[in-house]
């Protein structure tokens, strides 16, 4: 599948709009007039958002990082949006268009990985797996950061990995009564590390393999 710039700049635009209109919404609508950390956009299934803005910008102009960018959303983008509705309690508002705009966010996200999995420039080695969990580490970090300086300010939890919350994620969430907050935050980033190596190698199989039988050209 050849690489759609303008596929890339609708996503980029589609998502950009619709989060400030949510921002706008859990502010004004539901918030009063008071914004709420808690919504603020950065967890895992909105980083994709920057990733498209990012290609918006530059992904004519470099095709080296276009490459590395798509491998992100092929991996942690497609693993974030799948892996939400195995818990969609975080997907319902009482404001009944931010619960179907969380639904389409996540089923975009899907089907973004999926292009991205399929696209021939996207980086499917081992290179694209790094970039993608360096970049994944970089934002866990800035996740934290954020955590730490807003947490007096408001409730914030980017990434659910604040320190501040027992890890409340289906199944780490045991990790961290057993063995301690801290075990359970780590073993949610491993696990997600672990996830979107899977969606990784899972592309790079079957992309190798339609290559293989002369497939791809027709996708």
């Amino acid at each position: 599948m050849a690489y759609s710039h303008r596929f890339i700049s609708s996503c980029a635009a589609l998502m950009l709009v619709s989060e400030i209109w949510k921002q706008w919404t859990l502010t004004f609508i539901l918030g009063a007039g008071r914004y709420n950390l808690w919504y603020f956009p950065f967890q895992l299934c909105s980083i994709p958002m920057y990733v498209c803005i990012a290609l918006l910008f530059f992904g004519r102009k470099n095709e080296k990082l276009t490459s590395l960018l798509l491998s992100f959303l092929m991996s942690f983008g497609l693993l974030g949006g799948i892996f939400a509705f195995f818990d969609t309690s975080g997907m319902h508002y009482l404001y009944a268009p931010l619960t179907i705009h969380s639904y389409a966010w996540h089923i975009l996200l899907i089907i973004l990985g999926c292009y991205c999995g399929l696209c021939k420039k996207t980086e499917r080695s081992y290179r694209g797996l790094c970039f993608s969990i360096s970049l994944y580490l970089v934002c866990c970090l800035i996740a934290t950061g954020f955590n730490l300086l807003f947490y007096r300010f408001g409730e914030i939890n980017m990434f659910y990995i604040n320190p501040y919350y027992t890890m409340n994620q289906k199944f780490f969430w045991r990790i961290a009564a057993s063995f301690g907050n801290t075990a359970g935050i780590l073993s949610y980033i491993m696990a997600s590390m672990i996830g979107a190596a899977l969606f990784h190698l899972l592309f790079h199989r079957i992309c190798h393999s339609l290559a293989k039988h002369k497939i791809m050209n027709f996708i």
